[in-house]
């Protein structure tokens, strides 16, 4: 492995194609059984045999009295625990029924726009205060500050030998597996992994913000190297960087107990399993398209608008697209809107407000005020589109992913990084959860399931068509 020392005497190392698959990916040679089989008249039943034994009737849902999704009939979430780590409001419950509220996002007691504007006032970087208020559950000391950032610092460097097996592994068609599989490689650096006590939680914490945002700067430089046919130069630790310095911002650190990754950590964490297996496990479910991998998705349909829409500021222009997209004739044919809609606000998602606010300044900044514009009549007529086409009745306002891909591009992160942006900051609520799951709830989560298959006899081989 060669090694270049940079002007200031640190070291960064350089992995030749053989010590990296990213270089020499080779394709399974062997393909999948759809293909090397094909798809002949026998193989029916086993592909598709689910169409008519997996569709439930809707009607039996009302009649058992079950909760689709974990939603409650008005569309609200079912309550299945306490916590005192945050709170996502968007509507109230009345005697009624759910009545549409502007959205409030709660940390600990905290607004979180107070959070942020008073990082902002002074100057400061307020990631690791959030943190810091959500994985210990008070707003920190000048002094508490200092040692929890020195806490993280102390763990940007990767483990002795991680990079030598870690690139390896990297070749991926996202960098969300990727970051998964290192979390679990770490596991194996860890000389107690197994351990579930609270000092060892914290640390574990800990290490995971400061080791994540290199990890998948390695992971991103990898898929560059390996489309470029280029050496992989490894990222060097930055130590003394704040968290926001390595990619990371406030309004992604916790969205509440229900949203699907924080629920997926409070699931695997009520079993006892250990920590990586738990984040592991929550990066899977934030990569999905309904959930972070959401941001994704909006920016790749905001690249589709501005090719297919001549005049971005054109509201008849815009309309005419967003009634294809939803209609299922544009973009990826699914009828999304992405970026607008939510299981909780209603009115107002207030991290769309508050990073809209930083949109417009860093768009006139950047000469990007059309594309803003583009933006802002996609959340403007979005809406009313979606209830004239799609009959939708409920709601409808700007989620947060609708403008941090946009952010994002400005800044010149790349697009595959977005998700791995999220999954990095929401580590913290991640970790404010799975401790209260492991030393509150003391209960392994098991919700059950109403069986509603049918009887059958049982028919020899021989007999059966």
């Amino acid at each position: 492995m060669a090694i270049i020392r940079n002007r200031k005497g640190g070291t960064r190392p350089i992995l030749s194609a053989l010590e990296t698959s990213a270089m020499t990916h080779v394709a399974d040679a062997y393909p999948m059984p759809s293909v090397a089989l094909g798809r002949p008249g026998v193989s029916d039943r086993l592909y598709q045999g689910f169409e008519d034994i997996d569709v439930v009737d809707p009607e039996l849902y009302a009649k058992f009295d079950v909760k689709r999704g974990l939603r409650n009939a008005d569309g609200s979430g079912v309550l299945v625990g306490l916590t005192t780590i945050s709170n996502v409001h968007g509507y109230n419950k009345t005697p009624e029924g759910v009545v549409p509220d502007e959205g409030d996002l709660i940390y600990r007691g905290y607004h979180i726009a107070d959070l942020i504007d008073h990082a902002q006032s002074e100057d400061r970087f307020g990631y690791e205060e959030a943190a810091y208020l959500l994985m210990s559950g008070t707003l920190p000391t000048e002094a508490q500050l200092d040692d929890f950032k020195a806490r993280i610092d102390s763990r940007r460097q990767l483990p002795e030998g991680f990079l030598h097996i870690f690139p390896r592994t990297t070749y991926s068609q996202n960098i969300m597996n990727v970051l998964q599989r290192a979390t679990l490689l770490l596991y194996s650096f860890d000389p107690t992994p197994d351990d579930t006590t609270p000092t060892h939680e914290i640390d574990v914490a800990l290490s995971l913000l400061g080791r994540w945002p290199r990890t998948a700067a390695v992971a991103h430089e990898a898929a560059v190297a390996a489309a470029t046919g280029t050496k992989l130069l490894v990222p060097p630790a930055r130590e003394g960087f704040s968290m926001a310095e390595t990619l990371l911002d406030v309004l992604h650190a916790e969205h509440g107990g229900g949203n699907n990754s924080t629920f997926t950590t409070r699931v695997l964490s009520s079993s006892g399993t250990d920590a990586y297996s738990a984040y592991a496990a929550a990066i899977g479910s934030l990569k999905g398209p309904k959930h972070g991998g959401a941001n994704a998705k909006v920016g790749a349909m905001i690249e589709d608008a501005s090719e297919n829409i001549e005049d971005w500021t054109d509201e008849d222009q815009v309309a005419a697209y967003l009634t294809d997209v939803v209609n299922g004739n544009a973009f990826d044919g699914s009828g999304l809107i992405y970026g607008l809609g939510h299981a909780v606000y209603t009115l107002s998602d207030p991290r769309a407000v508050i990073i809209k606010k930083y949109a417009r300044k860093l768009a006139h900044q950047k000469g990007r005020d059309e594309k803003l514009a583009l933006l802002e009549n996609i959340e403007k007529m979005g809406p009313q589109i979606m209830r004239d086409v799609r009959g939708v009745t409920k709601p409808i306002c700007a989620n947060i992913d609708l403008y941090t891909g946009f952010v994002y591009s400005m800044l010149g992160i790349p697009a595959d990084m977005y998700t791995a942006i999220f999954a990095m900051a929401r580590l913290a609520g991640w970790c404010a959860h799975r401790m209260e799951e492991l030393y509150g709830a003391g209960r392994i989560i098991r919700p059950a399931y109403n069986s509603v298959m049918g009887g059958g006899d049982y028919v020899p081989m021989s007999e059966r068509r």
